[in-house]
């Protein structure tokens, strides 16, 4: 218990909170005043406790002071209502968490009941006596004009708050706004989870990143979540609050103190983190993609883009999202997709939940419109290729509009991600958007014709195409032929004449005569080596640009 906390009513009777308001004066800075130093005031128990916050000033003389206070009140007192049993008195007084107690010498005590002093003492209330007589009402009157100034600039410190956060709300900022204003403006570290535990976003203003997510799910887990309202909790003394729409709970709020010893958070903290709160949900129901998402998106840019302070702050950001990285290995996968519904459905979420309930740690964010980016943890000792297929499986399974994935050469470590990244982005952009049964293509798949079409917009590619084949190309062109076919197919035959008649579909001898006229418009020997590559080339071209480049042959289905 914080001797500088306060205690507050709720449904189940008066309990302990240590959010208090720093303008509310102590037992301490109450005496300091002139008009109870006039009193001479003398501090007989309870001195270690003089930090406590007094909410207002009571003038008590009667016996049962529980039935007239609520909780840090300061009261004053002759000693007119004394009962015989002070120790009971005292007890009343500690039970409904009085800030303290003060009496006046002179009137009916000359000294200090010493069974007061003793029970003051044992429940560490301070009890303050007065050598020299003053007026109640002067106390009264100043100690209330503080508190009273005090409340009004908590008032004006809440309307602020509240401004700052609905501005955010009606232009729609997101959440990783919310929380960064709200750190900022409370100036503590802030983590917004969802229901599992995992740190979706974390604003660790005053402190490191690791040190903040460090252990984060078993830390949380052994933080309560209160029933109602905003509360601290748990053994590190989190300031914790709901975020929910109607009942049902979508997440949480977290605020944390500066040290792991600070136990009291001000009245203006609760503030920030309800307003908080209270923006995230709106947040949550106006935008399409969930907490989860933009915080798997964000942990997803900033292991590719290696935008990160250091890689012990990553790496406490993965693995309080769920993504262990200590001992383990990474690729990366990217699912290139017909259609744009990863990003306008529940889809993605879906997919990270089959993969979590599989048994992979993944990453998952869109990369462009039509391409899902995943990022996957594994053992050493595992086999890369069959999480591969298994990553591969439950995506095609829930994006039926997959076209194909492809998979970066696994790294191990963290920071190496990147390379795999820039891989399984190079195969994707060499694979036609076509529909293909196989799985997963990895960079030993990429040959020539995967190749030319990645480069398909380089101009010198395609001068080198149009000046080689110009007469071929000129000549279907104005008499209706498809000899261009004719040559692409010879040259996927190896030049076999015979194989090339067969799938094609013609006779030995009509396919020979169109060879000879694509020979005769070409001006060169098709069987010469270095004309042949040429061709070869400039056949893959003209192909990617017509989409037809590629053979169904490369493309015939294999599960790997």
């Amino acid at each position: 218990m914080s001797s500088s906390g306060h205690w507050t009513a709720h449904s189940g009777g008066v309990h302990h909170s240590s959010v208090v308001d720093e303008r509310m004066p102590t037992v301490a800075e109450v005496l300091e005043l002139p008009v109870l130093a006039r009193g001479l005031p003398q501090v007989v128990a309870g001195r270690s406790s003089l930090d406590r916050r007094i909410r207002w000033v009571h003038v008590l003389e009667w016996a049962s002071p529980a039935t007239a206070l609520r909780g840090s009140e300061l009261v004053l007192t002759t000693g007119l209502g004394f009962p015989v049993d002070l120790n009971t008195w005292a007890a009343e007084l500690a039970d409904v968490h009085a800030a303290g107690v003060v009496l006046e010498l002179g009137r009916h005590y000359r000294e200090a009941p010493e069974d007061l002093v003793q029970a003051c003492r044992r429940r560490a209330l301070p009890f303050v006596v007065l050598r020299r007589g003053v007026k109640f009402v002067d106390v009264t009157q100043e100690v209330h004009s503080i508190i009273i100034g005090g409340q009004l600039n908590t008032l004006r410190e809440a309307l602020r708050i509240h401004d700052t956060f609905t501005s955010l709300t009606v232009r729609g900022a997101e959440a990783h706004e919310v929380v960064s204003t709200a750190a900022g403006v409370a100036k503590r570290a802030m983590v917004l989870e969802n229901l599992s535990h995992q740190a979706l976003i974390c604003e660790p203003i005053g402190q490191d990143l690791e040190h903040v997510l460090n252990r984060w799910e078993a830390r949380s887990r052994a933080t309560p979540t209160p029933s109602e309202g905003t509360t601290n909790s748990g053994p590190e003394n989190w300031l914790v609050t709901s975020v929910e729409f109607r009942g049902e709970r979508l997440g949480r709020l977290v605020m944390l103190p500066h040290t792991t010893d600070e136990l009291a958070f001000r009245t203006q903290h609760t503030v920030v983190l309800e307003r908080a709160a209270l923006a995230l949900t709106t947040t949550r129901l106006a935008q399409k993609s969930t907490w989860e998402r933009q915080a798997h998106g964000g942990a997803f840019d900033s292991v590719i883009r290696q935008q990160y302070r250091s890689i012990a702050d990553i790496t406490a950001q993965l693995t309080a999202l769920g993504v262990p990285v200590l001992g383990r290995c990474f690729f990366v996968m990217i699912a290139s997709l017909r259609s744009k519904d990863h990003a306008t459905t529940a889809s993605a979420d879906k997919l990270a939940r089959d993969l979590a309930d599989a048994g992979v740690a993944t990453l998952l964010s869109p990369v462009t419109d039509r391409r899902l980016g995943l990022l996957v943890s594994f053992r050493p000792e595992h086999d890369w290729r069959q999480i591969a297929q298994r990553v591969a499986t439950t995506t095609r399974h829930q994006f039926p509009s997959t076209t194909s994935i492809s998979a970066g050469t696994p790294v191990s470590t963290l920071s190496e991600a990147r390379r795999s990244y820039v891989e399984a982005s190079q195969i994707a952009q060499a694979l036609p958007p076509r529909f293909t049964d196989r799985l997963f293509f990895e960079a030993s798949d990429i040959g020539l014709p995967e190749l030319l079409y990645s480069m398909r917009d380089d101009l010198r590619l395609q001068t080198f195409a149009e000046r080689r084949l110009a007469t071929l190309l000129d000549y279907d062109s104005q008499h209706g032929t498809d000899l261009f076919d004719t040559l692409r197919i010879y040259l996927e035959a190896a030049g076999n004449k015979s194989a090339a008649a067969g799938r094609a579909n013609l006779s030995r001898q009509a396919f020979y005569r169109r060879l000879g006229l694509v020979q005769e418009l070409l001006g060169f020997e098709l069987e010469d080596g270095a004309h042949r590559a040429d061709l070869h080339l400039a056949v893959g071209v003209i192909g990617v640009q017509r989409n037809r480049g590629l053979s169904p042959e490369r493309r015939t289905a294999t599960q790997l």
